[in-house]
This record gives structure tokens, sequence and C-alpha cells, in this order.
């Protein structure tokens, strides 16, 4: 069921069947301020496809128009959009204090035509005892009713342990990934051979997003998928985030393993009904028993001059939602065996990609395929004075701050989380007792940014190990600039991790 705004440009080619039930009042004025054409339906021949009017009561009508629109798919004929006229017996809100905006007549004159109880008159007047069976039938469900309510109540009430164990699929044990190497590949590389691999091994995994398949993505990072695995496995869409990212989500549910790329992650906030309420607390909302193996990746961050709409880090957002598993690699060799073990999780997978990693110089990766572990911080540079977490293309930013520092006698731990949902507090607050020092550094806004999170961690838990203040350092509350000083001023530099560094160690 779609809405009556729904976006057919963002859909048109895909061979099915759109139903758009109209939940109506009257063809009043309140009905047409609401859409400027009076059919939904009359939308579809902007489209060049049929698009249909039905008596959304009559389950007859319905099922005959239905069947020869899916013939119609079915054939290679395209999509049929079915406007299908129903009403809504209650109102939207639940509130009963509301006043019910509709006319009792019109009301009274749509409950006459129930859609059950016109279907079982028109059954009945067949005869051959259909009036026996439905009546057989509708014994059949109330018993079925009846016995759903009694187990219900019969049934104790969940625990908070049942609750919490129903947010995330529990996930494979992961053997101990191989050392990286000799071999050095880029960050974009590093990708592409994760989802090459996966793709081999694993059939249900396929790729969707815009310029995804010709293009080899606008990055890269999927450059000769298509050609390799074929238009139904790499999957071009119209630039409709909201439409591919659910359609993602509707294939996780189906039992397949869809990676979809968000071209540049700032749109993500196009999908956040998609995220955040369906993918997120599907499982949930089921009792634990599903899953939703999703993978929603995607370039995100400054550094190669693309302004404020199209340089944003929001991992934050989703690290707030249970139900998403937030990744955020520093490294090729992290970012390809992070992206092999989202793939294989039965979760929702937010994978951030900085933009920075992409234009970054190589790193040692092994070609054969492998797995990191989801939820395993890595000490990227063992330390005594100050711990250093940082994050994504900080990472390599807070290594050379740290090479800088030893050569000033300052001994510099730095921390990579990978993860930061969920989080590995172990090695965190292990490093911070160690040290006693403590500085976050990530690319996004300082305010309400991830390092907050951290820094209330390491407050909670450590504070009395403590022998300075923590320490955050991320972007100012700007949106990101397009002239190059102030986008390099707005990202934090190795310049400015080194003087926070400094500041702590003489705390």
């Amino acid at each position: 069921m779609f809405h009556e705004s729904l976006n057919l440009a963002a859909v048109w080619r895909l061979p099915v069947v759109f139903v758009c039930e109209n939940n109506q009042y009257a063809l009043t004025t309140s009905y047409r301020s609401t859409t400027s054409v009076e059919r939904i339906a009359d939308r579809a021949a902007s489209y060049g496809i049929p698009g249909l009017r039905v008596d959304g009561n009559d389950v007859g009508e319905v099922w005959h128009v239905s069947r020869e629109a899916v013939a119609r798919a079915r054939t290679g004929e395209g999509p049929t959009l079915i406007e299908a006229l129903t009403y809504r017996w209650g109102q939207h809100s639940m509130r009963a204090n509301l006043q019910d905006p509709r006319p009792q007549d019109e009301y009274s004159d749509w409950m006459a035509r129930d859609p059950i109880k016109r279907l079982a008159h028109a059954i009945a007047g067949t005869g051959n005892g259909a009036a026996g069976r439905l009546e057989s039938i509708d014994g059949e469900v109330r018993d079925e009713l009846d016995r759903a309510v009694a187990y219900g109540r019969a049934g104790a009430e969940p625990t908070c342990g049942v609750m919490e164990g129903a947010v995330y699929a529990p996930r494979a044990d992961c053997p101990d990934p191989p050392p990286p190497g000799d071999r050095e590949i880029g960050f974009t590389q590093a990708l592409n051979e994760a989802l090459r691999q996966e793709m081999a091994r694993d059939e249900r995994v396929f790729l969707m997003g815009e310029d995804v398949g010709e293009t080899g993505g606008i990055f890269s990072v999927s450059a000769g998928l298509m050609k390799e695995f074929g238009e139904a496995r790499v999957r071009d869409t119209p630039i409709s985030e909201a439409a591919f990212v659910g359609c993602g989500v509707g294939a996780a549910i189906a039992g397949m393993r869809p990676v979809v790329e968000v071209q540049i992650f700032d749109f993500i906030a196009l999908t956040m009904d998609m995220m955040t309420n369906q993918a997120a607390k599907f499982r949930f909302m089921l009792g634990g028993r599903n899953t939703v193996p999703l993978v929603v990746r995607g370039p995100q961050g400054g550094g190669v001059r693309l302004a404020a709409q199209h340089s944003q880090s929001l991992e934050a957002w989703f690290t707030h939602i249970p139900g998403l598993v937030v990744v955020a690699p520093s490294t090729p060799y992290d970012a390809k065996g992070l992206l092999v073990s989202s793939i294989r999780d039965d979760n929702p997978v937010v994978f951030c990609e900085a933009k920075l990693s992409y234009v970054t110089g190589k790193g040692s990766v092994p070609e054969e395929l492998y797995a990191i572990a989801l939820g395993q911080a890595d000490v990227k540079r063992e330390g005594d004075d100050v711990t250093v977490i940082a994050t994504m293309a900080m990472v390599p930013r807070a290594l050379v701050a740290a090479e800088i520092l030893a050569r000033e006698g300052v001994s510099v731990e730095v921390v990579d989380p990978r993860t930061l949902r969920p989080l590995d507090e172990d090695t965190i607050l292990s490093s911070v007792r160690k040290t006693s020092r403590a500085l976050v550094v990530h690319e996004a806004w300082t305010t309400g940014g991830f390092g907050a999170e951290v820094s209330a961690l390491i407050a909670d838990k450590a504070f009395l190990d403590l022998d300075a203040p923590v320490r955050r350092l991320g972007a100012p509350d700007v949106p990101m600039p397009y002239n190059d000083a102030l986008e390099r001023a707005t990202i934090p530099s190795v310049e400015r991790i080194a003087t926070s560094i400094r500041e702590l160690a003489a705390f």
C-alpha cells in the first residue's frame, strides 16, 4: 500500500503491481485540497502505464483487476497503478475526544458497503450450500480468535530479559582474521574486493543504489561488479533514497542480503523512517523471531570540497537507535573485513565510509576472504601517557600526531573503536585506566557527536582513574564550507590533535 504521494518516478521500471489504497472521505472540498488530481490513478498516464480506479470494497472487482495486472507484469509489460477506493472505519487518531469530521450519512453509506458482508452476500446467492459453508467459516474464525485471546491471557508477562533479547539477532563466532600481509591496496579497492568475494560466496548478496552499475559508483567502490554479476545482482536505482532503501529492507526481510549504497550519506536523512522505524524495529516488534540482514553503506564527511549538503558526518544519529549496528572502519584492512562481517550479520548495519579514507594512501590487505568481528576495537598504537580514541579518517591523523608527540617524550595510545554500536567498552576503559588521560577525536560536530557518548562512558566507569578531564575534539558548529582553506580549518587536523594531546599530557 502506498501513500497518495506515491513517487512513481522512483519505481516505474519495476514489473510489479501498485495498489494505492485511498482511504478517502467523500470527494468533497476537503478531499480535493489534499491532491492536485481527483483520481490518483490519473497520475499513471504521465509514466506511460495503466492507471485504474476500482471499488476497493468489492472483493471480486479487486481480484479480477489485480489478476489482470499481475498477468501483465509477469509477461514483461510493466507495472499497473490500481487506485482502490475504500474507507477508514475509525479515525486516524485513536484519541476518543476528537470530533469525527465525516458526515454521518457518508459514514453510514460506507458502512453499508462493508466488503466482508458484501462478499458473503454474493457467495450465499450462488446457492450450493454456500451459506452454510460461510457460517461454518465464521465459526472457525471466531474459535481461532477466542483461542488466541485465551492463549495471550494465560501467558506470562514478558521479562526485561526477553525484551532486551529481541532487539538484536545473535551473531555467529568470527574466526580470527589473517595478518595484513605485504599486499597494499586502497580503501575503495578493499571495499570492492569485499563485495566481489561475498557476492561470489553467497548468491543472496546483491548491491543496489544510484550509479552502482555501469558507472561503478562515483567513488568506484562497485567498479566491475555489474559486468561480473549482471544487472540482477548489481542494480542501478532512480534517485529516490527512500524508495531503494525501503526496497532493501523488504528484500532483507524476505531472505536476501542486500547491500544498499547511499551515494552521498547526507541523503540518508531521506530514509530515516525505513532505517529507524522499519529496519531497526522489525525484529523487536515480532518478538525477536525475525532478522533484517541489511547493509546500508556510503561515503560521509568532508575533505573533497563537496560543501554543506554533501559533507556531513552523521554516525551519531544511528548509534542512538537500538536495533542498528554502526560500523566505522579507518583502514583498508578493516574496511574489507568489517564489510564482510556486516554483510553476514543478521542485523541492519549502517556502514560509514569517510571520504578522506577514499583519498588517503594504501594499506596492507590480504587477498583472501576474511571477516573481522563486529564490536571489537583495535589498539592501533600502544602508549602510556594519553589515550586517543579516534574514529574513521581521524585515526591516521591521530597516529601521525602520536609520532610527533613521541619525539617530544609523550607516549600516546591510539584506540580505534571500529564498531560504534555495539561499542567495545572494555578496550577503551582498559586503555584509559592505563594512561589516566583521554582525548576523543572525530570528524563530526563536537556538540552531540559520538565523542560525547565515549566521554560519558569514561566518566561513568573510569572517573577515579583519570588525572585530567576527558577532552573532545571535533568540528565546530558550522556546516561544512566549500572554501578549501575553511574546509581544512573545520576538519580536525594533525596539528590540532597534537595540540590537544600536549595540553592533556601537561594537565
